[in-house]
C-alpha cells in the first residue's frame, strides 16, 4: 500500500478483504511484539526492556476488531521495518484504513459555570 503522507497513522485490521476474522487471534499483539525494539530513540536496554510495545507500533481492539495502530513515523525511521509490517498485511489479505486517532481530553464546563441560566 503507497501511503499518503500526509497521514500520520494507519489501522491494520483483523479482517481480510473477503470478511473474515484473522488468526490466530493474538496476531495484533505478535506482530507488535516483533515491532517494539522499533522505536524513538532506538531498541530499550536493560531491565524491563522486552516489556512494552513501539508507540509506532500498537495493538487494540476497535469495535471488536482485533487492530495494530502503525504510526507513520517507523516508515521515516525504519523503512523495512515499515515495509515488513504493511507487507504483513498485504500477504495476509488484511484490510488497511488511515486513522485519525483523537486524543482523550477532559471535558470542558461550560462558559459561564454548570446550572447557571
Amino acid at each position: 500500500m503507497a501511503a499518503n503522507p500526509s497521514i500520520s497513522e494507519f489501522f491494520i485490521k483483523g479482517v481480510t478483504a473477503s470478511g473474515r476474522t484473522f488468526r490466530p487471534s493474538d496476531w495484533a499483539e505478535r506482530l507488535a511484539g516483533v515491532m517494539a525494539q522499533f522505536r524513538p530513540g532506538g531498541a530499550m536496554r536493560g531491565p524491563g526492556s522486552h516489556i512494552g510495545y513501539s508507540p509506532w507500533c500498537v495493538p487494540t481492539t476497535l469495535d471488536g476488531v482485533k487492530c495494530v495502530v502503525v504510526n507513520s513515523a517507523l516508515r521515516e525511521h525504519e523503512p523495512m521495518a515499515w515495509d515488513f509490517v504493511m507487507n504483513f498485511a498485504k500477504d495476509n489479505e488484511l484490510q488497511v484504513a488511515e486513522a485519525c486517532l483523537i486524543p482523550e481530553t477532559s471535558p470542558v464546563p461550560p462558559p459561564g459555570g454548570a446550572g447557571q441560566g
